[in-house]
């Protein structure tokens, strides 16, 4: 056996483990394409009014995509954790390699 097989201990029974539920996988894509697309498209936010709080427009709109980019991802977080199935660890108490 090589330094770079794999040891199956027989503890976890890959099989099992439910596939990926892609549509939510698919759903947090979309939530992490939303703030690329929306300031990469910059014709739409090029302009100076309406001013908020005398800051043009352009600048107030960047500055509330940094909170909802945030949140965007911290769902896609969250919908790819509820997509994935857990997967438990191997049981190779040294942490890897066995050279």
């Amino acid at each position: 056996m090589g330094s770079h097989d794999v040891v199956d201990h027989g503890t976890v029974d890959h099989d099992t483990v439910p596939p990926a539920r892609k549509g939510l996988l698919a759903v947090a894509g979309v939530l992490l394409a939303i703030p690329i697309v929306a300031l990469l498209w910059v014709d739409s936010y090029a302009k100076v009014e309406p001013k908020v709080a005398g800051f043009p427009f352009f600048i107030w709109y960047q500055f509330v995509w940094v909170f909802l980019c945030s949140a965007l991802t911290y769902t896609a977080y969250r919908l790819v954790l509820a997509a994935r199935p857990h997967r438990p660890m191997t049981d190779l108490e040294d942490g890897g390699d066995d050279a």
